[in-house]
């Protein structure tokens, strides 16, 4: 009996001691974000695109 006696003595001791605090940090949050972003383009010209583009290269 007194080992139970003492065993809840020690849980409800523990139980109240505990306390946690939460508190704004004094200097802004940073976040660096290094992003690279690389783009690649494919295009194909029909046939009869690209004879008319050789022909009126001036066009561009």
């Amino acid at each position: 009996m007194k080992k139970m006696i003492s065993i809840m003595a020690l849980g409800a001791s523990a139980a109240t001691t505990g306390c946690v605090n939460v508190t704004a940090p004094d200097k802004p949050i940073e976040i660096n974000l290094n992003i690279n972003v690389t783009q690649e383009v494919v295009y194909r010209l029909d046939g009869e695109a690209k004879k008319l583009i050789q022909q009126n290269q001036d066009i561009f």
